[in-house]
């Protein structure tokens, strides 16, 4: 019982989540270097809107605020939808 569930939440069985984990890992990798990027410069970035953050205090979060309204507005309806969607054919 506890296989089932797990394999539910993952949305398969484990190594196949993996493997398509994996695969989808590469071809966005593909992707990004022929885009002229690579790990560290993520990384690089990462910390630079962290700093940027931290030095921009509480404007940070009304700006962090908007955006996620903003993406919401799109993501949190196509998530349901999608949610929806996939728990009918299961049933």
């Amino acid at each position: 019982m506890a296989d089932n569930q797990v394999a539910r939440w993952l949305g398969g069985s484990p190594l196949a989540v993996l493997g398509r984990l994996i695969l989808a890992s590469v071809l966005v990798g593909v992707i990004l270097a022929a885009l002229g990027l690579d790990p560290f410069d993520i990384v690089r970035s990462a910390e630079r809107l962290i700093r940027w953050f931290w030095n921009m205090g509480f404007d940070a979060f009304r700006w962090l605020w908007r955006y996620f309204l903003l993406g919401a507005v799109i993501v949190i309806p196509i998530w349901l939808i999608m949610r929806l969607v996939n728990g009918s054919r299961g049933r």
